[in-house]
């Protein structure tokens, strides 16, 4: 055996896997975007099974409320950029392989840059905006999708595009979630989730990753996994591709922190779209038009003359508001404030 998989004896001497296999593994190139609580498993597996070069995306610093579920990142760690400690652990973890941090947020300026060197991509997102960006990205660059979910005791993986014997393609996220971006599920932070089902989720995710890029028949492409971790149950249904065409990139919300607003406050209509009592709770200044309200008020929105950031708590209905800004007035400049007041508080 050569001396340098040494390390991989355990999983060369499986069945059908072999020597063969572990080039495989050695040669691919993966992406992994979002180095949250599915990004850090999925990575450190992929990284301990020898995948030869892993691409690490996030924007994002550690907080003390990622600790629970991100298992990469320890209590010193607070206040780093994720894919900067991940990236240096995942080498200390694996030397052998090349791991590729890309410190920023995936866009629809960037994104058909950042996955056309990988051969597969895994989503570890937890917005749907994102989701759908990369799904539509991947259709037009016919590249694989490993998908993966979470929310409360319940998560999904599947993969999406995947190329299939017969040359067509496997469904992918519009199939089977047409209206994704229309939704409104609190993440992580806002409905909660047990740690467990990330790294169960995760550690699924590179399993299909692993099974993709060695050539298996047994993915998950044209399958939904489920997760039930509180009564353990599974189940797996079977998807079936649509009429839906993907033909252009979604165009993604702008973000702007709360260190940039803050540079000059006076240069930004401002508009709080949490509820009133939350906006008298705490706010940040601005107006308070709670989401549900907003088009209500479009005809005072339409005689802004400043560029306008929204906010809330986490990001989410704010992202929301700026989209439905958009649509009605798309020549307007309109910003999201990153991670809501959550982010200002931490």
């Amino acid at each position: 055996m050569n001396t340098s998989f040494e390390r991989y004896q355990c999983q060369i001497a499986l069945p059908g896997f072999g020597i063969s296999s572990q080039e495989m593994l050695k040669n691919a190139k993966v992406l992994i975007v979002g180095m949250g609580g599915l990004g850090c498993p999925s990575a450190q597996y992929l990284a301990s099974s020898g995948v030869g070069t892993i691409g690490l995306v996030d924007d994002d610093i550690v907080s003390l409320s990622n600790l629970h579920r991100q298992i990469l990142y320890n209590p010193e760690d607070v206040g780093a950029f994720k894919v900067e400690v991940a990236a240096k652990r995942l080498q200390q973890q694996n030397p052998s392989v090349s791991i590729i941090p890309y410190q920023q947020r995936v866009s629809s300026a960037n994104v058909m840059e950042l996955i056309s060197e990988f051969d597969l991509i895994i989503e570890g997102t937890d917005n749907f905006e994102t989701k759908c960006l990369l799904n539509d990205a991947c259709v037009l660059a016919g590249k694989p999708l490993v998908y993966g979910a979470i929310y409360q005791h319940e998560g999904q993986v599947s993969i999406w595009n995947a190329l299939q014997k017969d040359g067509s393609y496997s469904p992918n996220y519009r199939d089977v979630f047409p209206n994704a971006e229309e939704s409104q599920v609190p993440n992580c932070r806002e409905g909660g989730v047990i740690p467990t089902l990330a790294g169960i989720v995760g550690c699924m995710q590179a399993n299909e990753a692993i099974k993709y890029l060695t050539g298996s028949d047994e993915t998950l492409a044209g399958k939904l996994w489920m997760i039930n971790v509180m009564n353990c149950k599974t189940q797996i249904i079977k998807l079936r591709k649509t009429a839906v065409t993907i033909t252009s990139l979604p165009q993604t919300v702008q973000l702007i922190t709360f260190e940039e607003l803050t540079k000059d406050q006076t240069m930004f209509e401002i508009i709080d779209v949490r509820t009133e009592e939350e906006h008298r709770n705490f706010n940040i200044g601005g107006k308070n038009i709670p989401l549900d309200e907003l088009q209500d008020h479009f005809s005072s929105i339409s005689l802004a003359s400043n560029p306008i950031v929204i906010y809330c708590q986490s990001g989410k209905r704010s992202m929301e508001a700026v989209k439905k800004i958009r649509s009605t007035f798309p020549e307007k400049k309109v910003f999201s404030l990153k991670n809501g007041i959550d982010g200002i508080k931490s």
